[in-house]
């Protein structure tokens, strides 16, 4: 019988003997003691039930507080400890040679074109005879997801070899940039991957020609790049995991190549030529050299066409200092608007767009941002257009769920995000929009005067 009915039926019925009213205090009394006994009662039944509960193995151990010296030495040797026995399971040079050769040995002919390919029998073959080390590669799991349309059911050696290569350098990197991580917890601080850059410097040729004295502004602006996009919620940490999934790093390692093509070098953050750029045009628009950048002075950034509506919300809502934005907060801003289609831009921007913290833009946003655009045409000389055609053209552009608003999800959704910030925030980019159809018969019809010459 259940516990509570027992406590209401003994309640209900009176004492034996001569009867005699409790008061009400007695009756509580009674009630709690009651209470106490069958909830005891049944507590402990419950636990009985339940020992195997005490085999559960600890999963939780708290990690060392800042007075605890010996446990976080003991921590940070545990470590490192353990960082070295991954890397010695690594493969090295010489058994990726010797690993390629024992592929080399037992493809499987016949070769399509010049690619050697192997079969799952040799396969299995140079899985037991690569090591201990190349097990986890020889599997069918991995076999399986390199087959591709093989008449013969066989797959490129190169395919294999260079996926083998491309998980040990994951965990290799994987390795290194945990060495780094201070806390131990997976997560890299944003002083940790400063560090991490700044003894990586010396390990690229494309970074040789940098003086000392710009090291510090290189990693600056490398690391800015990183926890713009995989920290968008600004919690001063970005995961390791996340560092490894992205292709910052092959961007950043690539400057390894001393062969590396110019046209490379301007498309790559990293590179010394697009440092010392976004850093020269840093300085170019510090008129005062204070540092630091005004209002003013930011507003000559590229043609020198963004609203002032735009650059105060940029003002309002960004880090400032006294009202001046220093090189840190600039990185944003330039990587925001050069990156116009990724989502992390986007947030950015559409923060600054939702002057009333809504989490949406309605039509009194975008009227208010785009009243400051007719101004700049009527200063220089253009007709105003109608902010009616420009609205529905946004909406028709975006289509968002609700067709009165639009969230940041229906710009990102919609791959109109970067035209539709554009249109609203730089006189020059809304130009070029509206006049994009007579720009593009003018780019075919010089193509065809080049092609007739």
């Amino acid at each position: 019988m259940d516990w509570k009915e027992i406590l209401r039926r003994r309640l209900a019925s009176p004492s034996t003997g001569t009867y005699r009213k409790k008061s009400e205090q007695e009756l509580k009394d009674e009630e709690m003691d009651l209470f106490t006994k069958y909830y005891s009662e049944w507590k402990g039944d419950r636990k009985s039930t339940n020992e195997f509960y005490k085999t559960i193995p600890r999963f939780y151990y708290r990690l060392p507080a800042e007075d605890e010296v010996l446990l976080q030495k003991l921590r940070e040797e545990s470590r490192a400890v353990f960082l070295q026995r991954k890397s010695r399971e690594l493969l090295d040079n010489e058994e990726l040679q010797n690993l390629w050769f024992l592929l080399d040995k037992h493809q499987t002919p016949p070769m399509i074109g010049e690619e050697a390919m192997i079969n799952y029998e040799n396969f299995l073959k140079v899985g037991d005879k690569a090591g201990p080390k190349c097990k986890q590669f020889f599997t069918a799991k991995v076999f399986a997801k390199l087959l591709h349309t093989d008449s013969y059911g066989r797959i490129s050696i190169m395919q294999f070899f260079n996926y083998v290569m491309r998980k040990v350098w994951l965990h290799q990197t994987r390795i290194g940039l945990s060495l780094y991580d201070v806390a131990g917890q997976g997560y890299l601080r944003e002083s940790d991957l400063e560090n991490y850059i700044l003894e990586l410097i010396p390990t690229l040729p494309q970074l040789d020609g940098l003086e000392k004295s710009f090291y510090s502004f290189y990693v600056c602006t490398a690391v800015r790049k990183f926890f713009f996009f995989l920290d968008p919620l600004r919690t001063g940490k970005i995961k390791i995991q996340d560092i490894l999934a992205c292709s910052f790093l092959d961007d950043l390692l690539e400057l390894r190549d001393e062969e590396l093509s110019k046209e490379s070098q301007e498309t790559n953050w990293f590179s010394a030529p697009s440092a010392l750029r976004v850093y020269g045009q840093y300085l170019n628009l510090d008129k005062d050299h204070n540092g630091m950048l005004s209002k003013e002075e930011l507003s000559r950034y590229g043609t020198a066409t963004m609203t002032n509506v735009f650059l105060d919300r940029v003002f309002q809502e960004c880090l400032t200092y006294d009202g001046e934005m220093d090189y840190k907060t600039y990185l944003d801003f330039v990587l925001a608007l050069e990156n116009r289609k990724e989502p992390a831009a986007l947030q950015y921007i559409f923060k600054l767009l939702d002057i009333e913290n809504k989490g949406y833009l309605n039509v009194f946003s975008l009227n208010y941002f785009f009243r400051a655009i007719q101004e700049l045409m009527k200063i220089h000389g253009q007709d105003p257009v109608s902010f009616q055609d420009v609205k529905d053209e946004i909406f028709d552009m975006v289509k968002p769920k609700d067709p009165l608003k639009i969230s940041l999800q229906d710009l990102i959704n919609s791959n109109q995000g970067d035209t539709v910030t554009t249109i609203l925030i730089d006189l020059n980019g809304f130009w070029t929009y509206e006049n994009r159809e007579a720009l593009v018969a003018n780019d075919n019809e010089n193509s065809a005067d080049l092609d007739d010459t």
